[in-house]
């Protein structure tokens, strides 16, 4: 069975400065990012680049940390899936 990972990324946040959905769904094809006009932390999305994923709130001190600690989380998700 294959599990389905979901990152929301909030547009006003730095993290939408990048193509954030050509970078992960290009390494994981099971990865659903959706791009959010507000998901309600303000006070996080204008400090540091964060994203959902499946919920859990991931973030980094730059784009580039953000991106690898997504990567990492979708990386977990998917090994609940995988036993």
């Amino acid at each position: 069975m294959m599990g389905i990972v979901v990152v929301d990324v909030c547009q006003a946040n730095l993290l939408a400065t990048v193509d954030i959905e050509e970078i992960l769904e290009r390494e994981f094809p099971e990865v659903a990012v959706l791009l959010n006009n507000c998901l309600n932390f303000c006070g996080l999305c204008g400090r540091v680049p964060f994203a959902q994923v499946n919920g859990k709130i991931i973030h980094g001190k730059t784009i580039d940390d953000c991106v690898e600690n997504i990567k990492s989380a979708i990386k977990k998700e998917l090994a609940i899936y995988s036993e």
